[in-house]
């Protein structure tokens, strides 16, 4: 069976424009919020050291959020930017709520572990059998 591809545009575009944004009407207000939630971040990172007593200095604490934030820069979907901006407003509130423990903190400052090599010339360039 063919389809035409007249009808199937069109259906895109239906459905297309069905889809509702989460909160941001436009990139700005995406952008906004973003940059809102970052400022709280930054603002709450004095008291997140001083109350959790990581072994960490507010410099380096903030520099990982600014890290985490640059994450996502690549994302341009508004309502992905959304759901992450309310993801970071839970995590924010857990944090200043005392809801989480200093491992759940530190956990963000873990060492990014290498993949392990595969092939037996990264094997053997790694120093593995």
């Amino acid at each position: 069976m063919a389809c035409s591809g007249g009808g199937s545009s069109k259906v895109i575009k239906s459905v297309a424009r069905q889809v509702k944004p989460i909160l941001s009407l436009d990139k700005a207000d995406a952008r906004r919020r973003v940059v809102n939630l970052y400022k709280a971040w930054y603002r709450q990172m004095p008291y997140v050291v001083l109350e959790y007593d990581i072994p960490k200095n507010v410099e380096q604490c903030r520099q990982k959020l600014r890290e985490e934030f640059d994450k996502n820069r690549h994302i341009k979907d508004i309502r992905v930017i959304d759901m992450l901006v309310i993801k970071g407003q839970m995590e924010l509130k857990e944090t200043v709520e005392i809801w989480k423990q200093k491992s759940h903190i530190m956990s963000y400052f873990k060492e990014t572990v290498e993949p392990k090599p595969q092939g037996f010339l990264s094997k053997f360039l790694a120093g593995h059998e």
